[in-house]
């Protein structure tokens, strides 16, 4: 739907009511919702007339304008503001337009009811950074307001749940309350160097990674299958194979991809970046960038969240001349928030294996916080093994929301329980997720080369959740087909998608976690992980199960197993219920936990007080 608030004698007012949209008299302004009403946690688009220009032209649309739009809930009084940008000719998705008069704001409105908007728009030499100073232009000063539904229960993906952002817990938490586990894929993490993107090529070839030298972009040709008729495309059916993709991976249960926005300039992979050209800076390639709109849209109506990094080890000092706040990076995250931001479930990382000063990276968080008005999680991704010491100094800055660790598996819980604690104690807690898996050559290898992926999945991905962490996403180790930087296929690790399914489901069908706490120390077996509510329930991860003495608090408690290979219903073994008497000089408070079979192989115990017999 887009209505043209020139006039509303035109519409009747049994039209606008029916629509929810009432509108002031503006000139020019065209308010884009999309074929129903607007609706609470679905972004309403506001497209304005404004000057004719083009990505190349003088003065730079992108420099030397700057858009803003400012709406305030009439009901609460909360007030968000939007960055705007532009938009050439308003289609550019399908017309790979350069030019245009269309200039544009998405807004994803956290609440029912009435909002009020009024545009702000200034013209003036570099006024996009913010310091300069400049002249009102255009439809500086126009206003309106719509009305918005509240969100239906079925609606797609996130937009039945709202926002994704931290709430002072170890997790991230939706609008709604749910609170957030992470499984996904962290590789490849070029997965944006699609070729069907306007102005995507390989500008080099991807290192010295022997099956992956010279030219080289995503095609995802194994994932045509996936694609639904319904789905969005552009250009005449461009984009099947990337939208396929997202859609196996959502088919499977995860809810996270990591991906790279910016890798010249001695990055991986040499074939994704926002701009018109890989050496210019201050011009954004607007066509690319609305058809990567269309795939993070596509992303958020299937729950899948965006962990955009915005640059790497590499590069992270070359954006502007520095790792610093200057003005070339000021620009970048300016336009990525504009155009990015409205989006549910956003993760902002700092960049991968990040070298950048601390102070550098506090200034940068604050400016994220500046121009997203939606308090997405900030994160930066560590080198490996030094996670321990790569957040000293950031944990206790409430900038910052959650980790992003580069590091072996066998680490993951004793790393995921140590930055836990030290959050807690900060007064800033925080979102513990392991996003990258050593060794840098096998990660987590196809299917086909590692049919169990015990090791994954036993330190990986339970040492994580059992220590308290919010979950993982998967590398592929570049010695193995369908790795970081080349993977087509996310089928080659369909086994592992699905136990990392299984492990999500264990936490979110079974535990309270939010209120749970690691406690290895209550269990005295082969490297056995504990997550409990002490004198309520307990989960005790078994990796090499045979036998586990588990101290528990005073009382009676059901006891059933879960699967981690297999997932499925939870098990009772030969002991439904075990019982522990109040702790006595010389007794034994703790019992003895034997799988119910296969006991040479993991398994999870979960042990639920009842309540006291009379």
């Amino acid at each position: 739907m887009s209505i043209h608030c020139n006039s509303l004698s035109a519409f009747g007012p049994q039209k606008v009511l029916a629509a929810l949209i009432l509108c002031t008299a503006v000139p020019g302004v065209a308010v884009e919702v999309g074929p129903d009403a607007p609706v609470q946690w679905q972004a309403v688009i506001l497209t304005f007339d404004g000057p004719e220009t083009s990505e190349d032209t003088t003065p730079n649309p992108f420099l030397d304008y700057r858009m803003s739009v400012a709406f305030s809930h009439l009901q609460s009084g909360e007030s968000r503001t939007a960055q705007g940008f532009f938009a050439a000719d308003g289609n550019a998705a399908e017309s790979s337009a350069e030019s245009g008069t269309k200039w544009r704001v998405r807004f994803t409105p956290p609440l029912a009811g009435t909002w009020v908007w009024r545009a702000e728009f200034s013209a003036g030499r570099g006024i996009a950074l913010g310091s300069a100073a400049g002249e009102t232009a255009a439809f500086d000063g126009e206003s309106g307001t719509f009305t918005v539904a509240a969100a239906p229960e079925n609606a797609p993906g996130f937009a039945s749940k709202g926002f994704l952002g931290p709430d002072g817990s170890h997790y991230l938490r939706f609008s709604n309350g749910d609170r957030f586990l992470k499984g996904g894929a962290d590789s490849p993490e070029n997965f944006l160097g699609y070729y069907e993107f306007d102005g995507t090529f390989d500008t080099a070839s991807h290192g010295d990674v022997a099956s992956d030298r010279g030219s080289f972009l995503h095609r995802y040709e194994p994932h045509a299958r996936d694609w639904k008729p319904g789905d969005p495309t552009w250009q005449g059916g461009k984009g099947k194979n990337i939208i396929g993709a997202l859609n196996y991976l959502a088919s499977k249960g995860m809810n996270s991809v990591y991906f790279m926005t910016y890798n010249l300039d001695g990055g991986d992979g040499k074939d994704t970046w926002v701009w018109t050209e890989p050496t210019v800076r201050d011009r954004f390639d607007v066509s690319k960038l609305a058809q990567w709109e269309i795939v993070f849209s596509h992303m958020e109506r299937l729950g899948i969240a965006m962990h955009l990094v915005i640059q790497e080890t590499e590069n992270d000092e070359e954006l502007g001349g520095g790792p610093e706040l200057n003005d070339v990076r000021r620009l970048y995250l300016r336009e990525l928030a504009a155009r990015f931001g409205h989006h549910l479930a956003v993760i902002w990382n700092l960049g991968e294996e990040n070298d950048t000063p601390l102070g550098d990276r506090l200034e940068i968080a604050s400016y994220l916080r500046q121009v997203d008005p939606n308090n997405h999680a900030v994160t930066v991704h560590t080198h490996g093994g030094r996670s321990l010491r790569s957040y000293t100094g950031l944990i206790g800055s409430d900038l910052f929301s959650a980790t992003s660790i580069q590091g072996s598996m066998e680490a993951t819980n004793r790393e995921t329980v140590t930055l836990r604690m030290r959050s807690a104690a900060s007064g800033s807690r925080w979102a513990i997720f392991h996003d990258e898996q050593g060794p840098a050559s096998t990660g987590v290898m196809p299917d086909s080369a590692d049919p169990l992926h015990d090791k994954p999945r036993k330190h990986a991905l339970w040492g994580n959740l059992m220590g308290g962490g919010s979950g993982v996403e998967w590398y592929f180790g570049y010695e193995y087909p369908h790795m970081d930087l080349n993977c087509e296929d996310w089928r080659s690790r369909d086994v592992m998608w699905d136990q990392t399914r299984y492990a999500l489901d264990f936490f979110h069908q079974h535990l309270p976690f939010w209120e749970m706490w690691p406690a290895n120390d209550l269990a005295d077996g082969r490297g056995a992980y504990v997550f409990a509510k002490e004198g309520a329930i307990y989960a005790v991860y078994m990796p090499e199960a045979h036998r586990t003495q588990m101290t528990l608090a005073a009382g009676e408690y059901r006891l059933r197993w879960y699967d981690p290979r297999n997932g499925g219903a939870l098990k009772t073994g030969d002991q439904a219920t075990v019982r522990v008497g109040e702790i006595r000089m010389g007794e034994d408070s703790s019992v003895r936990l034997t799988p119910p079979s296969e006991p040479s192989k993991d398994w999870v115990a979960l042990l639920e007080k009842l309540p006291a017999r009379h």
